[in-house]
């Protein structure tokens, strides 16, 4: 889950799911012990299960029922959920009823407000939000008052092509859902994505530093990087740093921190607890407690930042694959 470095690893994502494993809650992440899986091929869930698909423009996933919980992570709109079970809150409780819900796309567990869920329906996405944040519409018409915002990686469905808006010269697709989204800020899936992870984190910059969150208005550092990743089209981004640290690209020597000329753009470099990405030999981009938002560092200042501040050296060094690194 969220990110550290004494700042930022004090903060800090590692690993370990305490929704579905509440002893485990020792400040760290919580993490997924399922693989995550691209949004365009949700897996699906156990024979019988209820699927559930998120409305609401990102939805908190508790580490316990109820509004004051940690939060674990996000889910965003059209992401796609197997319900657990009904939680059953005290009579005298003002909370609403929340769910303990599995994401499809991740497998991270925890509890979620019921009310963020329509039952999912049987045809996959068409979309992605591509851009940090747009609008969802009523109408094709920019005077039109928005009902909701996207955030990159929302996922949707079309009901159409694209029609001619109102007060601009774009298009706006129309939903199946209802309403209507710039259609310049969404790709179609299935077509080939963007495949510079660093550009996808970029587009973030500056957002708030936000513990278990997943969008721009706040992320943490191993949501950065599974955004990223996912926006570039890389399959299969845990939702913690600690399982990225293991699983995302192929391994290289710490050594090479020591020898920058070796080091490329979308290189990933952990600490216990945090993560950042490499935009080029020099400069990391990370959402981090230090700077309590995204942004870009000369490497080695962070290096000698975080071990300052208690967060301990660099723990592991890790290269995408061409694919998402480009």
């Amino acid at each position: 889950m969220p990110c550290a470095d004494a700042d930022d690893a004090a903060g800090g994502r590692a690993a370990g799911n305490p929704a579905s494993n509440p002893a485990s809650n020792s400040g760290s992440s919580p993490g997924s012990a399922a693989p995550a899986d691209s949004a365009a091929s949700t897996p699906p869930p156990a024979a019988g299960a209820v699927r559930l698909i998120c409305r609401w423009a990102s939805a908190p996933l508790k580490t316990m029922p109820g509004g004051r919980a940690e939060m674990a992570s996000q889910i965003l709109r059209g992401e796609q959920a197997e319900k657990l079970e009904e939680v059953a809150l005290p009579p005298h409780s003002r909370e609403r009823g929340w769910l303990r819900v599995r994401l499809l796309h991740d497998g991270y567990e925890g509890y979620a407000p019921r009310e963020a869920f329509d039952l999912a329906p049987d045809t996959p996405p068409s979309h992605v939000v591509c851009v940090p944040q747009t609008l969802l519409f009523p109408q094709a018409d920019i005077k039109s008052a928005p009902t909701q915002p996207l955030f990159m990686g929302a996922l949707l469905h079309a009901a159409g092509v694209p029609v001619a808006g109102r007060g601009t010269s774009g298009h706006f697709l129309p939903l199946q859902e209802g309403g209507f989204v710039f259609a310049a800020h969404v790709h179609r899936l299935g077509d080939t994505m963007p495949a510079d992870a660093a550009g996808m984190a970029e587009m973030l910059l500056h957002a708030p530093y936000l513990w278990g969150g997943r969008t721009m208005a706040g992320i943490d550092c191993s949501g950065l990087v599974q955004l990223a990743l996912t926006m570039a089209g890389q399959r299969n981004v845990p939702r913690d740093s600690g399982p990225q640290a293991e699983q995302v690209g192929e391994a290289l020597p710490l050594s090479w921190l020591q020898a920058p000329e070796r080091l490329q753009r979308g290189d990933l470099v952990f600490w216990k607890g945090h993560v950042a990405m490499l935009l080029d030999e020099h400069t990391i981009i990370h959402a981090n407690a230090h700077h309590m938002q995204v942004a870009t560092e000369p490497l080695q200042a962070a290096v000698e930042r975080i071990a300052r501040s208690g967060g301990g050296e660099p723990t592991a060094l890790r290269r995408l694959p061409a694919t998402a690194a480009a």
